[in-house]
């Protein structure tokens, strides 16, 4: 990211120097991923949730616990197996021999940040089981509905789909990640780095917090109060809408789509120490936003290829201010 530049309102530099300090603070554990860790805390700014698409073993738990540490929120695991069952996640009615009545106890969706390892093991009925929670911030169950703590951020993990024992998450459940990214393997200096920092402890055992829950909701009321000018938001409508009309995808991006990728310019603005939202911000992270949402007809094509494609053609508009 980029330093903040002079006149920039004093609210929003507390806030990004407060941003880089939880990145900062990721960085002791997960190393040499600084682009990927600003965009997973975009995420979280912006109120949506992250799918990470990667192999095992390249840091995608250590990431979220990382995160939960550093806001000093609560932090659950849920492993997907293919026996895991909807209540298992939401939590369910339990009889109170002692008060003779039915009482709530909530499941492991009940946190702050919540990893879901490994989601296309589980079933397509307990995969919908996150979808009210991803949604709405709750989970209905006998009929009442159960807020979930707040900030919550949901992290997804996928195996590749050539795994055995895998079931494919529906699209309607895609459209509600807000990112898909990877972590990818470490550069080999930075592998070296991940092996001497493990050699007595794991530095997530000396990870503290650097903000508070309330600050993480507070930022994420700063989010929306970013400043983005209508042409970029017709920018964005152009670009979203593109996917629906080319050529190699059979099922394009929703409305939910150029809604969560405003939000997610916003925040990475916020996040660079500006209170307006450049269309470079956009171009950076439709790839993300989008790619993971479309249905390409050819195994040959890359929905990323698409949506780079679709850039490429779209008109930039001119900045106003």
């Amino acid at each position: 990211m980029t330093t903040p530049e002079q006149g920039t309102p004093p609210s929003t530099l507390h806030v990004a120097r407060g941003i880089d300090a939880m990145t900062g603070n990721l960085e002791r554990v997960v190393v040499g991923k600084r682009p990927e860790l600003e965009l997973a805390v975009a995420v979280l700014l912006a109120g949506g949730h992250l799918l990470l698409q990667d192999v095992p073993g390249v840091g995608k738990t250590v990431l979220a616990r990382a995160l939960a540490r550093s806001i000093g929120g609560t932090f659950k695991r849920v492993q997907a197996t293919p026996d895991l069952l909807p209540s298992d996640i939401t939590g369910g009615m339990v009889y109170d021999a002692g008060r003779g009545t039915l009482r709530f106890v909530p499941g492991p969706v009940f946190a702050n940040v919540v990893l879901a390892d490994e989601l296309n093991r589980a079933t397509p009925r307990t995969q919908a089981a996150f979808l009210e929670a991803m949604g709405e911030a709750q989970v209905s169950v006998e009929g009442t509905a159960y807020p979930l703590p707040q900030p919550f951020f949901l992290i997804a993990t996928l195996n590749p789909m050539e795994h055995h024992g895998t079931y494919p998450l529906p699209e309607g459940q895609l459209d509600r990640f807000l990112v898909s990214m990877s972590l990818g393997y470490p550069r080999l200096d930075d592998e070296v780095e991940v092996i001497v920092r493990q050699q007595l402890t794991h530095p997530l055992d000396s990870l503290h917090p650097v903000v508070t829950p309330a600050e993480v909701l507070s930022w994420q009321r700063e989010v929306r109060a970013v400043r983005v000018d209508r042409s970029l938001m017709s920018y964005t409508a152009e670009i979203v809408a593109a996917t629906r009309t080319h050529p190699e995808v059979a099922l394009g991006a929703s409305p939910r789509a150029s809604v969560g990728l405003v939000r997610l310019a916003q925040a990475w603005a916020l996040q660079d120490g500006r209170e307006f939202v450049l269309p470079d911000d956009i171009k950076r992270l439709a790839p993300h936003a989008l790619a993971h949402r479309l249905m390409v007809r050819s195994r040959t094509v890359s929905a990323v290829a698409v949506v780079e494609d679709i850039l490429s053609g779209t008109p930039v508009p001119v900045r106003s201010q």
